[in-house]
């Protein structure tokens, strides 16, 4: 993936540790930049590369940055197994000083959030921060129940001996198995990214969590679906009245988050509107990646 808009990285402080960013456009064009915020938790932002083509093809400053723990960031492998340092409040500290550290809050700045990063940009946006314009979550559950729910039944839907071989070595404390982790990539070929071969940016993400789990598996778990961390219960459903910008809600028809996970951000949203990308799971920008940023790129201009 490349661009024509030149992109400028860096780093800023937070707390004791570094946050990487990297800048596509000009935040001072007039035009007001994106947000991107990943998922995980505890992966990186390449997946989400490909949003940087908004400020050659729309004209829209696009910042991209690695939340700590992981990427180019500041990892923390001694925290590995603390919940009571890898929270929500963490991660929505480090975007507010993201924020203010590049100087978007005068200006106004607009968020969009794949995933976990959804999740997190919801909950973020509930505390009505200023200078946020509009808001896309995409992907994303309103609550890991309804996450688990989902996806459970779409992991009744594999082949028996794949599912077998998942419960397998989820009995047997044994999911850092190659049998196991050959179980996953079948489900994630059906609903994290039907794009054959895995384009090499999202595998690039998910490498990343294979080199510092600390966050994923502290957070979420050794799986997208067999979620045993501390979001195991996580939910934002009694927060999303609070939520007053306009707010573009995405999944697609194959997506680990189903219509049933996304719906309470349609419903309690004030200003909500909700589009499904027919030819998608969870990764639409490689599986519809034109139809995509045309989506996100009409939300936020007009």
């Amino acid at each position: 993936m490349s661009t024509s808009i030149p992109s400028v990285e860096g780093s800023v402080d937070f707390r004791s540790y570094k946050t990487w960013y990297r800048i596509t456009g000009s935040l001072t064009s007039g035009v007001t930049p994106l947000i991107c915020v990943h998922g995980g938790p505890g992966a990186c932002s390449d997946y989400l590369w490909p949003l940087q083509e908004l400020a050659s093809s729309y004209n829209i400053p696009v910042v991209v940055y690695d939340q700590v723990g992981n990427g180019r960031s500041s990892h923390m492998p001694e925290k590995v197994g603390d919940e009571s340092f890898w929270t929500e409040e963490l991660f929505k500290e480090e975007l507010a000083n993201l924020i203010d550290k590049l100087g978007l809050r005068a200006g106004g700045y607009h968020l969009l959030g794949q995933s976990w990063g959804g999740m997190l940009c919801s909950a973020f946006a509930s505390e009505r921060p200023a200078g946020l314009r509009k808001l896309i979550i995409s992907n994303s559950p309103a609550s890991m129940p309804l996450w688990l729910e989902a996806c459970n039944k779409l992991r009744n839907e594999l082949p028996q001996d794949v599912q077998e071989t998942l419960l397998k070595h989820e009995k047997e404390d044994t999911t850092d198995s190659d049998e196991y982790k050959a179980a996953v990539e079948v489900f994630y070929y059906r609903h994290l990214c039907r794009v054959k071969p895995f384009p090499a940016l999202a595998k690039a993400s998910l490498d990343w969590i294979e080199k510092d789990p600390t966050v994923y598996h502290t957070m979420n778990g050794p799986s997208e679906f067999h979620v045993i961390g501390s979001l195991k219960t996580w939910s934002v459903i009694d927060r999303l009245h609070k939520i007053e910008v306009p707010t573009l809600v995405l999944n697609g028809k194959y997506d680990e988050a189903q219509d049933s996970c996304v719906v309470p951000y349609f419903k309690e949203i004030p200003k909500a509107k909700w589009i499904v990308l027919d030819n998608s799971s969870h990764m639409a920008m490689f599986e519809e990646p034109e139809r995509y940023q045309q989506v996100v790129a009409e939300f936020l201009l007009w």
